[in-house]
């Protein structure tokens, strides 16, 4: 049975229940349950690190990937969602290495592989159930039991796969190269991962010389933001083409040769140095210089410490010279191969281990950190004579994404794969990509493939997966291996786990008799498993073949845009080489959320709230619906403001609920006043001609088109927005301009047309809104089901939401031409409040006339069409159309933005303000159409001016109207005041008053009550007022409207006390419509007459459904109960029929009011007929001074003075002891009253059967102790 619904709501509690509900159900595992035999729709899930918390990039993308999942289910696609979890490599390593202290390689060593993945191991999940309650508590479905994880053997196995295929196609390599390194990790990061966290930074700045061999009085002089590297300098390097100076310093007298373009670098002015030679750069090739340092001097031998040329020096920074530091830069590492200083098989030059720490190579400074060196390096520099300046500089430089240390460039042994070969098929399969928003695909992630480099894809580090390959030590002898069982079958042992301890120390025989081959210690770049996560969550190749095969690429995915970088790069990568495809057909890419000054979140600075509180604060939806409704879905930055999330409550979710309750609301009052039963059968419902109703359905079905073309497209950025203004269009235009037709007011058949057009949208709402808002719409509609006709579903099981499909589109129901009526409708509304607002009229107060100005006949015709809602909303008493502006004296005239224009015109902004107040009606019309005009020489647009309305003066009418008109649409309110209307604002007021207190009461409209006031001083014009407007009062609050005083007996709900046109106005609301209000016309209580006809006898009787009224309800087996005891039919089995149907517990007995039932012991009644009359004498009763007890809210009762007919009469004690029954009040003393003012009491000896029909009041006497 529906239930009430509350007047306040708190969104999380509610969300708490539903999120019970779906567990005790099993929801989510039912859905996939229900639609296992559709058609699949494939998604992947990015595997995150479940070594920290959630945050709110994370919580968005899970958003995103819920949203478009639950709407491909809806839309009836299968859709497993797996959740999967990223458990190798950095960043659980560094989490180790922080907490023990591990400071590199030999600190491992010493603790042991074994121990160190033990420890890795153990904090993998750390986080697993903080993110398994977050991610449900948000409402996401997805499978956390049946995850995958990428330390999963299978998991493992299949990366050895991927790996084996790369390597099989001659796509992997060994070499050394210079790479990003991270001295915190101990490892090399790929060029993706070096991009990923860049920071302005301060480093040292420093000028050096290096003195010619020929010449030691002349020196070349470099500059260098890494002085650190300067002890591994092999070489220097000058543009050929450029122009070189050799220059004297009168600061010094030293003689420098640098780049003529770079003088100002180090000279203020052409006075601080003499000129003494120039020449292009070609020229200095070859020239030998004394070296810096003697660590590499034998280096000598093979061309070190010469001059070489190269494209790549620039005249932008520096001095035109470039120290060669070959194996700590990449542009140093190709020239000095370039030029044989270097050989592929040389021993590096790269004292530096992999801690960042000078090695014994580099005797000063061995054991220092190279950027703690840098000081020390400088100094030494300074000692010897080397030194021609120092200082800071600040630029941009790559740091850490996981440690957040700055990264150095270093020369290191690595397995690659080859990328760069494959770039234009990298870029045809990103097109065939469908990317939103598209921009990422052509700019961000089309630029970064067209300059892919090769990947290296091993890591000098230990918890990972191993690479598969085992070597000669020669290297001359390498085995690839791809499975379990191949390693199996070449090692002879049983493998069950392939992590670096329980493989590390396998051996494969050599087949060239290079003895036993060992496998290599590096294992793989994290990002190569997640890479590899469309192939190793299913274990293909080794299982689920077809099912891989026949889903492959995904219909679907979504990250940040991060991870054009990242996953998305690594996935297509793999996928073009493994099968020359794309990974994915359709991709999200959001934005980063920041916090709310656009600074980075930081958990340091604690500059954004805790996601966790701001659901418990507003709930998830509230979350879901602000993050998918803001720039960072078209992949954009948001800065997160919490007041935002706020918003959303109040303007979406409570206007949202406030319909839904007011449906359910007055679908209860028709049901409790005129006995209609409402129950919603799409197929079935009458067709209303009301314009409003064809409205909002054709609005409805506008909006399910937009939504599933949009939805198809995946723009979500597109969806949510019309959503928000869908919630806009029918709570504050259709429910709010047929408030009266709701409630009744326009008679049932009206009532029933706009409840359900009202019951129908909000029904497609929460099926539409369902993927969005998970929570809300299940709330809604577990309440909703109950009115809806079961038949009229598709779905066999409709206990949720979420079972339920979305709604087709209805075409025959859209009207473009209804809609754009409504819309010209609400211009003139708007317009309207705007000359209200502006001239402090409110709409309480009625004004005499709208004119609506519009130069299209048709568009007038539409407005004509909604006068009725036109006069209603503005308070107006009538509404003239015109096309004819003229006629009113209407001129329109121009005001200068003085920001805008006195910005760009500067001198001339006077003389064209001046000629900007001269130009003439006709000129501004022809502005208002082309956008466009010429004032004094210079072009304005329409943000340049604001055009306004004004009167001529002689017209007449510019005391009388007040105008105001967007682009279309010209709208004038009479404002002149007139009493009546004057004095009807004043009776509005007092309604409101009114409501509020109602309100305040937590009364709802089926509630009966008296309204009491008194306005003082008496006889005043508020008093007048009231009097002169009491029945409009009435017709409005639906209360008997009752001078003071409040009779001693009331049941007083609420009084408050205001003040109003200078009286004091004192409001009391009493329980009961007493007074005025309309005499009962039958029992208070619901009924039905019953005729008995079991062993060929008659009986014949009444049975009450409730009492007092709205407690103590019957069921259909209580009401057997009721007839056994009633009529003496015990141990017999009854059947009861309402003419020819039989009753069963499912019946509404309710709904059967007034009715004569038939009761039998088996058979159908021969004669069925219906008996409009009560056959019972019967009396109503009605407390007065106290409240009903034993959980009893009803004050009105009926009693049957006889039952069965003609038999158990009722006595005066009878009638006593029934009446306190009734109430649960038992242990009070009452007296009986025929009137409410308590002056005809019914005694011992007053006739009961002449009460028969009547209302009797009682009064509860007060205990001695109330005494």
């Amino acid at each position: 049975m529906v239930q009430p619904v509350p007047e306040t709501i708190h969104f999380p509690s509610e969300e708490e229940r539903i999120l019970k509900l779906w567990d005790d159900r099993n929801c989510f595992q039912e859905c996939l349950k229900q639609s296992k035999n559709r058609p699949k729709f494939t998604f992947y899930d990015g595997p995150p690190f479940a070594t920290g918390l959630p945050h709110y990039g994370h919580i968005l993308a899970g958003t995103i990937k819920d949203v478009v999942t639950r709407f491909a289910h809806q839309s009836g696609f299968h859709v497993d969602r797996r959740f999967g979890w990223d458990c190798h490599g950095l960043p659980v390593e560094y989490e180790i290495d922080k907490t023990l202290g591990i400071k590199g390689p030999e600190d491992v060593a010493k603790m042991g592989i074994a121990e160190y993945n033990r420890q890795c191991r153990s904090i993998v999940m750390r986080y697993a159930n903080e993110w398994e309650s977050t991610v449900t508590r948000l409402g996401r479905w997805i499978d956390f039991k049946n995850d995958y994880k990428t330390l999963y053997p299978w998991f493992m196995e299949t990366v050895w796969w991927v790996f084996k295929q790369l390597y099989d196609k001659g796509l992997v390599y060994r070499g050394v190269k210079v790479m990003p390194f991270s001295t915190a990790c101990n490892t090399p990061l790929s060029n993706f991962e070096s991009h990923q966290n860049y920071k302005d930074v301060q480093d040292p700045s420093v000028t050096v010389t290096f003195p010619l061999e020929e010449d030691e009085s002349v020196s070349l002089i470099a500059w260098t933001t890494t002085p650190w590297t300067l002890p591994s300098n092999l070489a220097l390097c000058v543009n050929p083409e450029l122009m070189y100076v050799k220059i004297k310093d009168h600061a010094t007298g030293n003689v420098y040769i640098m780049m003529e373009a770079r003088l100002s670098a180090l000279f203020k002015s052409d006075a601080e140095y003499t000129l003494l030679d120039k020449f292009p750069g070609k020229t200095l090739k070859g020239k030998k210089y004394k070296p810096l340092f003697d660590y590499f001097i034998t280096s000598k031998e093979s061309g070190a410490f010469t001059v070489v040329l190269d494209n790549y020096v620039r005249e932008e920074e520096g001095t035109g010279v470039v120290h060669q530091a070959p194996y700590f830069g990449a542009d140093d590492y190709r020239v000095c191969m370039d030029y044989n200083i270097i050989q592929k098989d040389s021993v590096p030059i790269c004292p530096v281990d992999s801690s960042g720490c000078f090695t014994a190579e580099v005797a000063d400074f061995v054991g220092q950190y190279v950027k703690d060196a840098d000081k020390n390096i400088i100094k030494l520099l300074k000692e010897k004579g080397r030194l021609v300046n120092a200082s800071t500089f600040k630029h941009n430089y790559p740091f850490c994404w996981r440690s957040d240390t700055p990264l150095i460039y270093k020369a290191v042994p690595s397995w690659f794969v080859r990328v760069e070969h494959m770039v234009d098929k990298l870029l045809e399969n990103n097109s065939k990509c469908y990317w939103v928003p598209e921009f990422v695909r052509e700019k961000r992630f089309g630029n970064w493939l067209k300059d892919a480099r090769d990947w290296a894809i091993s890591r000098n580090r230990y918890w990972g997966t191993p690479i598969p390959l085992w070597v000669s030590e020669d290297f001359e002898e390498v085995v690839c291996v791809g499975s379990v069982a191949e390693l199996e079958e070449l090692t002879g042992v049983k493998v069950t786990d392939l992590h670096r301890e329980s493989i590390d120390h396998l051996t494969i025989p050599s087949r060239c008799g290079k003895g036993v081959l060992r496998r290599l210690q590096e294992v793989f770049d994290c990002w190569f498993e997640s890479g590899s996560m469309p192939y190793a969550q299913v274990h293909y190749p080794f299982e689920h073949r077809r099912e891989f095969e026949d889903a492959f690429p995904a219909d679907f995915i979504a990250e940040g845009i991060d991870q054009t970088r990242g996953w998305f790069y690594t996935l297509l990568v793999l996928s073009t080489a493994l099968f020359g495809k794309p990974p994915f057909k359709n991709v999200i890419v959001n934005g980063l959320v920041l916090a709310s000054d656009g600074q980075k979140m930081s958990k340091r600075k604690k500059n954004y709230p805790d996601p966790v509180q701001i659901v418990n604060s507003y709930g998830a939806d509230a979350l879901r619906l602000y993050l998918i409704n803001s720039p960072v879905v078209r992949a954009e930055n948001l800065r997160f403001k919490e007041d935002g999330v706020r918003d959303v409550l109040k303007d979406v979710f409570l206007p949202w609920y406030n319909a839904y309750r007011f449906v359910i609301q007055n679908v209860q009052r028709l049901h409790k006043e005129e006995g209609v039963q409402f129950l919603y059968n799409e197929s079935t419902a009458k067709k209303s001609d009301n314009i409003m109703d064809k409205w909002i359905l054709s609005f409805t079905q506008s909006l399910i088109q937009f939504f599933k073309a949009e939805m198809d497209a995946y723009r979500l950025y597109t969806v949510v927005p019309r959503l928000v203004k869908f919630v806009d269009m029918l709570t504050n235009w259709y429910v709010r301009t047929n408030r009266r037709r709701l409630k009744g007011e326009s008679g049932t058949e009206d009532c029933v047309w706009a409840l359900e057009t009202l019951f129908s949208v909000l029904f497609f709402m929460c099926r539409l809104m369902a993927p969005c808002t998970p929570f809300i719409t299940e709330m809604m509609y577990q309440n909703m089901k109950h009115l809806i006709d079961p038949a009229s579903l598709e779905e066999k099981d409709t206990s949720s939401i979420h079972y339920l499909m979305l709604p087709q589109v209805r075409v025959s129901l859209i009207d473009k031409r209804i809609e754009s009526a409504v819309s010209q409708m609400q211009s003139v509304i708007e317009l309207g409040r705007v000359i209200r607002d502006r001239k402090t009229l409110p709409v309480k107060y009625p004004l005499k006339e709208v004119v609506v100005i519009h130069q299209d006949p048709e568009a007038l015709q539409d407005i004509q069409s909604l006068e009725k809602y036109i006069l209603e909303e503005l308070n107006v008493r009538q509404l003239t159309l015109s096309t004819d502006k003229d006629k009113y004296g209407i001129r329109l005239r121009a005001e200068p933005d003085h920001m805008v224009l006195g910005k760009r015109l500067k001198g001339a902004f006077k003389s064209v303000t001046a000629a900007i107040k001269e130009l003439k009606s006709e000129q501004l019309e022809t502005f208002q159409k082309t956008g466009t005009i010429v004032v004094d020489g210079q072009e304005l647009h329409e943000e340049d001016l604001r055009l306004m309305y004004t009167f001529d003066q002689g017209s007449g009418t510019a005391s009388q109207y007040e105008a105001h008109s967007d682009a279309q649409v010209l709208v004038l309110l009479d404002v002149t005041p007139d009493q009546s209307m004057v004095d009807e604002g004043v009776a509005r007021e007092v309604i409101n008053r009114i409501q509020k207190l109602r309100k305040k009461g937590h009364l709802v409209p089926s509630d009966e009550i008296t309204v009491y006031y008194s306005s003082k001083p008496a006889g005043e014009y508020l008093e007048k007022v009231i009097q002169a407007h009491t029945d409009f009062i009435l017709a409005t609050t639906k209360a008997p409207l009752k001078n003071y005083p409040v009779p001693a007996s009331a049941s007083v709900i609420i009084q408050e006390k205001t003040k109003l046109k200078e009286s004091d106005l004192d409001l009391t609301i009493v329980k009961g419509a007493s007074g005025v209000s309309a005499p009962l016309s039958g029992p208070a209580c619901a009924y039905v007459n019953v005729k008995i006809t079991v062993d060929n006898k008659e009986q014949a009787g009444v049975i009450l459904l409730e009492n007092p009224k709205g407690d103590n309800t019957l069921d259909f087996h209580r009401l057997l109960g009721v007839c056994s005891s009633i009529f003496d039919l015990q141990n017999t089995k009854l059947s009861v029929y309402n003419g020819k149907t039989e009753l069963t517990s499912k019946t509404d007995l309710l709904a059967l009011n007034g009715k004569t039932l038939h009761v039998t012991s088996g058979a159908a009644p021969a004669d069925a007929s219906n008996t409009n009359t009560l056959l019972c004498q019967y009396i109503n009763l009605q407390l007065l001074n106290t409240k009903p007890q034993e959980c009893q809210h009803g004050i009105l009762g009926t009693l049957l003075l006889e039952n069965p007919v003609g038999q158990n009469g009722l006595t005066y004690e009878g009638l006593l002891h029934e009446a306190a029954r009734v109430f649960g009040i038992r242990s009070r003393r009452l007296k009986l009253y025929l009137d409410e003012a308590l002056t005809e009491e019914v005694t011992q000896d007053s006739s009961l059967k002449m009460l028969s029909t009547k209302m009797v009041y009682i009064q509860v006497l007060p205990t001695t102790a109330e005494a």
